[in-house]
């Protein structure tokens, strides 16, 4: 029995296609693995607070020696890591905001990414993930372009490059993407790309 954290960021209810599309994934896994639990979090809906002084003072002090205030500001951040940690698999539905992710997602991202917690740093520099390597990560996006690799556009995709590169920092490097993709290029494009990604959920079904 696995235990996947379900995680969507975007802000739109039954508009947004990452929502949907991730909906869809979580739906037909249930179907075929009734015995895994999953924890949902809706970060574009109830989105966790951005970092602040308070929490940057608590998460450098070692926790023996907080005062309660500290304590109060890196509690949300210790849930959302155990969380984290707990979970065998994660699906997120990620929308491309301005060619990346978008702030609910990033300020999530600034909650988990925690020295001593999720990495930690070597005496000489080196950085290791606290994460275990087993977990698997599957990141369903919406994307109103395209951005091929190989081709200029591919520049400007900063989404899954910054995801790859995060998520790697604190030991998940087992990442799939869907992308759905080509969703402002006419009804056509919009049509072949959304059945593309359908049929690519229905294998990370099977597959993942």
């Amino acid at each position: 029995m696995a235990n996947i954290l379900h995680i969507d960021s975007s802000p739109r209810g039954e508009r947004s296609v990452s929502r949907t599309l991730s909906y869809e994934f979580i739906t037909s896994w249930k179907d075929t693995h009734p015995e895994d639990t999953i924890t949902y979090r809706d970060l574009g809906r109830n989105p966790v607070p951005h970092v602040d002084e308070s929490w940057i003072a608590a998460a450098f002090t070692p926790p023996n020696a907080r005062t309660p205030e500290l304590t109060e500001a890196i509690s949300l951040s210790d849930s959302l890591v155990d969380e984290l940690l707990e979970a065998d698999r994660y699906v997120l539905g990620v929308p491309m905001y301005n060619l990346s992710v978008p702030s609910t997602f990033k300020a999530y991202i600034d909650q988990i990414v925690r020295v001593g917690r999720t990495f930690v740093i070597g005496e000489n520099g080196s950085i290791s993930g606290l994460v275990p390597s087993d977990k698997k990560l599957l990141v369903i996006t919406s994307r109103g372009g395209t951005f091929p690799p190989g081709t200029p556009a591919a520049a400007y995709d900063l989404q899954e490059p910054y995801i790859r590169a995060i998520f790697g920092f604190i030991g998940i490097t087992d990442i799939t993407f869907i992308h759905a993709d080509s969703l402002n290029l006419g009804d056509e494009a919009r049509e072949k790309s959304l059945e593309a990604a359908k049929n690519a959920i229905a294998q990370a079904v099977t597959n993942w």
